[in-house]
């Protein structure tokens, strides 16, 4: 990786799988599932109903002058902003505000306003929207909240890229890092994606699961969708050493490409392109690798090809490499996802644990790896891939290594 190293001090999320990263963590160890029955938003005449729900939000404390003005999406990135600036212990004041900045992925939008405006307009006759409807909806407000209720005034923008989002946010804060735009960049993803429009449109692409997300299993039938927020502190290594910091992983390094032929089809090319170039920045071999949190959605086309170019980036090292998908238990939490993937990534470092593929059933030759089915195993893991390949061929793969 060229430039300063770039460490991560603190990390937050909640999700299905709990509102805390211990929760979160706790659940994925023990290969629970989050997904269930949606209670918490009207589902109307969709066909589909169920996700991967957070129940309840904790406690927040925040005004309700802030709330008001915040659409669900940018809450879960405060939320989760939150509790990784206090892992971090980094105390933001005058003297260092203008050198932290974040940067925050989603794949959607502010979903719920969307939906209530459309409703309010045209099914209720109503002559107006509410007033924050805009800053509300734009993709760009969850860094933004973020930035203000912590007051960060570096670097702060959105980033969108579908599924990878979170892994191009990610990159992102890398590059203000290394490029000496600030000393402290907060990154992740969030989505709130469980409202009637944005649900009605996967319903039409005909991709979801009819029950529930078995990712490389030869009885998956698709994808199932869910919410949730996972972000990080990242910092220059020195930085973080001389505020005296405990340093929980190095993001190691980052590989980008696109796969510029179908806006829905995968290709093992792209995927394969990426994972390259992000072994390439680390610095690593693919033997350096022992564990890939893979895109894993549970679909027919995306497991296969995924597992494809696994084999052709690591070769006969793919037979020892430990495989899971955890949204086989969070579900796919779009712009999210990736961040999320994270906190699995680091923690399976930290801990020496493989978190699981949830609700594995049968062996598919066509995804010939360990996916690590049902349940946690134990082992080494000295450095981590997390994959991201999204809707447009958007690829983003970030690397993670002990500090």
């Amino acid at each position: 990786m060229p430039g300063p190293r770039i460490v991560i001090t603190g990390i937050g999320g909640l999700c299905a799988l709990g509102t805390d990263v211990p929760a979160i963590w706790d659940s994925m160890r023990q290969g629970r599932s989050g997904i269930g029955e949606i209670t918490t938003t009207p589902l109307y005449e969709l066909k589909v109903r169920f996700g991967a729900e957070i129940k309840a939000l904790p406690d927040h404390g925040l005004e309700h002058k802030r709330l008001v003005a915040m659409d669900r999406f940018s809450l879960l990135a405060v939320i989760a902003a939150g509790e990784a600036l206090r892992q971090s212990g980094l105390k933001v004041d005058d003297r260092n505000t203008t050198r932290i900045g974040a940067v925050v992925g989603t794949g959607i939008y502010g979903a719920i306003t969307n939906d209530e405006s459309y409703r309010e307009v045209l099914l209720e006759g109503r002559p107006r929207v509410g007033i924050f409807t805009v800053p509300k909806i734009m993709p760009g407000a969850p860094a933004g909240q973020v930035s203000m209720i912590y007051g960060l005034r570096g670097p702060v923008f959105g980033v969108t890229s579908a599924c990878a989002s979170s892994n191009h946010a990610f990159a992102s804060a890398v590059d203000q890092l290394r490029l000496g735009r600030a000393d402290v960049m907060v990154a992740g993803g969030t989505d709130a994606p469980l409202v009637y429009g944005v649900l009605k449109g996967w319903e039409a692409l005909r991709a979801l699961a009819r029950e529930t997300c078995r990712p490389f299993s030869a009885d998956r039938d698709g994808l199932v969708i869910g919410e949730g927020a996972g972000m990080a502190v990242l910092e220059t290594y020195e930085h973080a050493k001389a505020r005296g910091a405990s340093i929980l992983a190095e993001i190691a390094g980052a590989g980008l490409s696109g796969d510029a032929t179908d806006i829905v089809a995968p290709t093992v090319e792209g995927p394969a392109s990426a994972m390259q170039a992000c072994l390439a920045d680390a610095g690593l071999q693919p033997e350096d690798i022992d564990y890939i949190n893979a895109h894993g959605t549970g679909t027919k086309a995306n497991d296969e090809i995924e597992t494809a170019a696994i084999r052709r980036v690591f070769g006969t090292h793919a037979d020892r490499l430990s495989v899971s998908s955890t949204k086989s238990m969070h579900a796919h939490c779009m712009g999210a996802s990736g961040g999320l993937e994270m906190l699995a990534c680091i923690l399976a470092i930290r801990e020496g644990i493989i978190p699981p593929t949830a609700n594995y059933r049968e062996k598919d030759g066509a995804c010939d790896l360990d996916v690590t089915p049902n349940v946690a195993r134990q082992r080494e893991v000295r450095a981590a891939i997390s994959n991201g390949f999204a809707f447009g061929g958007t690829n983003a793969v970030i690397a993670f290594k002990s500090a």
